[in-house]
């Protein structure tokens, strides 16, 4: 890996990388790029590279002539400001992901990836089926892992959107960090909107807290390495606990006036299991009364379901913070196992 070399090499690796680009960038005219582009000469964006110069060991000339290429993009602007639609109810949300296509092609993305499936579910005591499940809901096994180049999406907002402005300057750093890291072109990059990139969809900052070089190339790629991908999100989920051998959520029955008392007012688990079972709650599957649960509602098709989210629920709400995104990714995971088992 990169990482054992020290600063200094670093530094002349990703330079010596860049020093093609960086000439070409030259003889296509730069200076005339630069002003034709705002970021070239935006206090902003001079004042980051100061920053990135001073405390992270960059140099100025490289990203003085990377932000001459950086193009500010009014859609992303526009989608990332447009009022929340409305939240759809689970009976509108679950067919958006569980679909027989989704399903279908999750099967076969299992059974061609299976060594490194099984082998990730061996290192770091994650189900096949969640991680496939993972890359399935966020990108539908790779088929769109978004347009932008990932430096335009992050520069677009860290420089032209004040309200997350700050996190997502952190991101940049974080992205143009990794990219020396991993030796990449910062402008070869391509994710969604926000910055989220490749197959499972990371920011920067959890690509360089989580992603792992898992077919052992010396590189990460989680962009067109299905592998890296798939022990990138395994390690994600064991670093936020996910515990072997444990449910996600149990479909719980309700009686009696109190049982809406028991709902959590948000992701993090408030009662236990004896708590609720106090207030009118039930489950056919065994569950020790001091477990903490996520007690939530939704509308589904047939009306209100009731459920408990056990600790390995919660731990999917830290790949995105949604009662109903973490619901997708468990039930399409038991399809998938369903759906697999079926055909072989």
């Amino acid at each position: 890996m990169i990482g054992v070399m020290n600063s200094m090499q670093i530094l002349r690796g990703w330079a010596a990388r860049h020093a093609q680009w960086l000439a070409v960038a030259g003889l296509l005219g730069a200076p005339q790029a630069m002003a034709a582009n705002e970021y070239a000469n935006s206090p902003l964006v001079g004042e980051f590279i100061t920053e990135m110069t001073r405390d992270y060991g960059f140099a100025s000339e490289q990203l003085t002539t990377l932000f001459a290429d950086v193009e500010r993009k009014q859609a992303i602007l526009d989608a990332i400001s447009r009022p929340a639609e409305r939240v759809k109810p689970w009976k509108e949300y679950r067919p958006i992901f569980i679909t027989d296509a989704r399903i279908s092609k999750g099967v076969a993305f299992w059974n061609e990836h299976a060594e490194a499936l099984a082998r990730a579910e061996k290192e770091y005591g994650v189900p096949a089926e969640i991680i496939v499940a993972i890359i399935g809901v966020e990108t539908s096994y790779g088929g769109n892992t978004g347009n932008y180049r990932v430096i335009d999406a992050l520069s677009t907002l860290a420089f032209d959107y004040p309200p997350r402005a700050p996190f997502f300057r952190k991101e940049l750093r974080e992205f143009l960090m990794l990219t020396r890291e991993e030796q990449v072109d910062p402008a070869s990059l391509k994710g969604s909107y926000a910055g989220a990139m490749g197959l499972p969809q990371f920011m920067p900052s959890s690509f360089r807290a989580y992603a792992v070089d898992f077919d052992g190339d010396g590189h990460i790629n989680i962009w067109s390495d299905p592998t890296d991908a798939i022990g990138s999100v395994a390690s994600y989920f064991k670093r936020h606990n996910w515990q072997p051998g444990q449910p996600v959520a149990s479909l719980a029955t309700v009686k009696g006036e109190q049982a809406d008392q028991g709902l959590s007012s948000g992701l993090d688990p408030e009662k236990t299991v004896g708590e609720l079972r106090a207030l009118g709650w039930s489950s056919n599957d065994v569950l020790a009364d001091d477990l903490p649960v996520t007690a939530f509602r939704l509308d589904g098709a047939e009306g209100p379901e009731y459920w408990m989210g056990q600790p390995n629920f919660f731990v999917i709400t830290r790949y995105n913070r949604s009662v109903m995104y973490a619901m997708a990714v468990n039930q399409l995971s038991e399809l998938l196992v369903q759906a697999r088992g079926a055909n072989q």
